[in-house]
């Protein structure tokens, strides 16, 4: 598989991620189904892995998704040292909202519980949510980076910024990566500036609901004549978009997540299309 540099002072990682939020909202897999599925990704080569301790059903489950993934490579034959786990910090699930909580106090107590769920001692990657509007957002990015100098985790990454946001977290401490929505419905990143700012400066962008969320995914052939498009080039649309994400900007690194391993192998296989400047011309229109 592809893989890349996560920024300018990250590990190397396979270019195409897995989101495995999926696996543990409402309506989730069993666990052993949710490890069976993890096992798929490993197995598949990707080596990059996002989470979140808010990727749960409400409060009372909290970091159930960070606790599945360490059960999973626990029970993985696989070279446990080659996957990085990227997670994330400022949100709450008080009966299945999604407020923000960027107190400095709260990610404080946040990375301490995903250390503990995740059964490590550092964080690989770990991530602001999203900003806090009732607190200063130097405030949130300066705990992560108390938190950094400490030792508990050794790369900061942001989520749901825009470009101030990240110069002001870039004046604090070094910055690996950037997640926010992007995709063929979502294309705010690059109309906005994000991405090609990420690339000026060398961070890497994790475009996260590539197919514009759970539900728009299962019309993701209605859209445009991407379907028709898709059909063409022999492939799924699903597939075409994570190709086509992966063609456009070298610099994205992107997390599609599924609950079943078929769609799982399916999204993996775009890795080793190769689409010309023609081809991603063309699949621009189509949307």
């Amino acid at each position: 598989m592809q893989t890349a540099q996560l920024g300018s002072n990250g590990p190397v990682v396979t270019r195409l991620g897995f989101g495995a939020m999926h696996l543990s909202l409402a309506g989730r897999p069993s666990e052993a189904d949710g490890e069976r599925t993890l096992h798929a990704v490993f197995d598949a080569g990707v080596t990059l892995i996002d989470t979140a301790n808010a990727y749960c059903i409400d409060d009372s489950d909290i970091g159930h998704n960070e606790r599945l993934i360490a059960r999973a490579l626990a029970s993985w034959r696989g070279d446990r040292e080659r996957i990085l786990v990227a997670t994330k910090g400022g949100l709450r699930r008080p009966r299945g909202e999604w407020p923000t909580d960027g107190r400095p106090s709260a990610l404080r107590e946040a990375c301490e519980a995903s250390l503990r769920a995740l059964g490590r001692q550092v964080i690989d990657v770990y991530q602001l949510h999203a900003p806090d509007s009732k607190v200063p957002f130097t405030d949130s990015v300066g705990a992560l980076a108390r938190l950094r100098e400490e030792g508990k985790i050794r790369h900061v990454g942001l989520s749901n910024v825009n470009v101030a946001e990240i110069e002001q977290a870039r004046a604090i401490v070094p910055i690996v990566s950037v997640q926010n929505r992007f995709g063929p419905m979502s294309r705010d990143s690059e109309r906005n500036g994000v991405i090609a700012h990420c690339a000026k400066q060398n961070i890497a962008f994790l475009p996260f609901g590539p197919f514009g969320g759970s539900r728009k995914a299962k019309a993701l052939a209605e859209l445009g004549t991407l379907g028709k498009t898709a059909a063409s080039y022999g492939v799924s649309p699903h597939r075409l978009v994570i190709a086509w994400i992966l063609a456009k900007y070298p610099g994205l690194f992107p997390i599609p997540g599924s609950t079943r391993r078929e769609a799982i192998l399916d999204l993996v296989a775009a890795d080793s299309m190769r689409l010309t400047p023609d081809d991603i011309q063309r699949i621009d229109a189509s949307f």
